[in-house]
């Protein structure tokens, strides 16, 4: 193998059978030791028996502790170079993908969700940042998964990510699939032709209203929902759609609204980031957003806020939380320590966003916060301004 890396099972495995004696059973129990992580424990009490078994034989001093440190350096890295390769190939063929085909490597993300670290809303944002436009889920141009469509601008090339049937709450997959072979026919005229020609149950058809999918139909949401409302009052096939057509009276939806609405209805947006309806008062407090932290020097007393992303506590990191916040320009990590996340779990357990203090730290090319203080960001108004200098 190459220098430095360590010689494979299978030779560890063969070594121990002919210098220790090792029996095929024993042999195997020293393969496995090597392959589980933190196998040292496993591997010391095989360490006598490979000992007495190498003596045996003739193999003693600077010899058989040459052979036995080679077995447990290995059992220590614990990580075959076959997968190590694998991997490096993988995040080598993602990483290019995202870069020079980065609408492509969306739309199979999103469609191998729940695979991978991120929440699809997340991946919605992160590709806008990148240049990806994604767009709606409608009736009669999402698929059940997500679809690559033909960009609008000069350059086509780039396409477009069309959002899948699949991300609305509460849809079937069959009722999903029926869309997708439906419309294929023919487009959806109306509510009444969708509902009649997919078999969609009213509770469907007043989701799929309230997050905008009935657009092509030339129907607002509000415009949707009353007609959805009639329709699902029922009408007789025999004698076709039902001839009251009056307008909705109800009020159009404002974007604040809209954007509350595709949240509850599909976890996801393709409009604005919830943070930008609160960045003019953030901004009026002197909080960073997550995309202008890289301009500030390291070790100062930063504010920053976002949508909480993640919340993760490695047992390998002496009890520290690690927080990923995320604005409508980025993400960034927040460090909270035990004594932090005991007097405020509750905020950094149920807050659906936060407001976090501390010091920037940065290194090796990627920042983080070490946090000081938090706060759930609907208290803002209460939080004195004093606290953001």
């Amino acid at each position: 193998p190459p220098r430095g890396v360590p010689i494979y099972h299978a030779h560890h495995h063969k070594s121990a059978r002919g210098a220790a004696g090792f029996p095929g059973a024993e042999a195997e129990d020293l393969r496995r030791a090597m392959g589980f992580k933190r196998s040292m424990e496993r591997m010391t009490k095989i360490e006598d028996r490979l000992r007495s078994g190498m003596a045996e034989r003739g193999i003693h001093g600077d010899a058989q502790d040459a052979i036995v440190k080679q077995i447990t350096s290995f059992a220590l890295y614990g990580f075959p170079e076959s997968h190590s390769a694998s991997f490096a190939l993988i995040a080598y063929a993602s990483a290019y993908l995202k870069v020079y085909h980065p609408t492509a490597f969306y739309v199979c993300l999103l469609n191998a969700w729940p695979m991978g670290f991120y929440h699809p809303a997340t991946l919605i944002k992160d590709g806008k940042r990148r240049g990806v436009e994604s767009r709606e889920i409608d009736v009669n141009k999402s698929g059940w998964k997500c679809r690559w469509e033909a960009h609008t601008s000069q350059n086509q090339a780039a396409g477009a990510l069309r959002l899948g049937l699949r991300f609305v709450k509460g849809l079937r997959k069959e009722a999903g699939e029926a869309i997708e072979v439906e419309q294929a026919k023919a487009p959806f005229a109306t509510p009444e032709d969708l509902a009649r020609r997919c078999g969609l149950r009213d509770t469907e058809l007043v989701t799929l209203s309230h997050c905008g999918a009935l657009a092509s139909l030339g129907l607002s949401r509000r415009e949707a929902l009353w007609q959805v409302a009639r329709v699902s009052k029922g009408s007789d096939p025999l004698f076709g759609d039902p001839v009251d057509r009056a307008a909705s009276p109800l009020p159009e939806m404002s974007q604040l609204e809209e954007t509350v609405a595709d949240f509850a209805t599909t976890s996801l947006t393709v409009g604005p980031h919830p943070m930008e309806y609160w960045r003019p008062e953030l901004q009026k407090r002197g909080i960073y957003p997550a995309g202008l932290l890289d301009d500030v020097p390291a070790n100062r007393i930063v504010t920053t806020a976002g949508s909480v992303i993640v919340r993760q506590r490695p047992g390998t990191a002496k009890g520290l939380l690690f927080v990923t916040v995320e604005d409508e320009t980025g993400m960034v990590q927040a460090m909270v320590t035990p004594q932090l996340l005991k007097e405020h779990r509750q905020a950094i357990v149920d807050s659906a966003a936060l407001v976090i203090q501390g010091k920037l730290q940065k290194r090796d090319g990627s920042l983080s916060i070490r946090a000081d203080k938090l706060w759930p960001l609907e208290s803002l108004s209460r939080i004195p301004s004093h606290d953001f200098r």
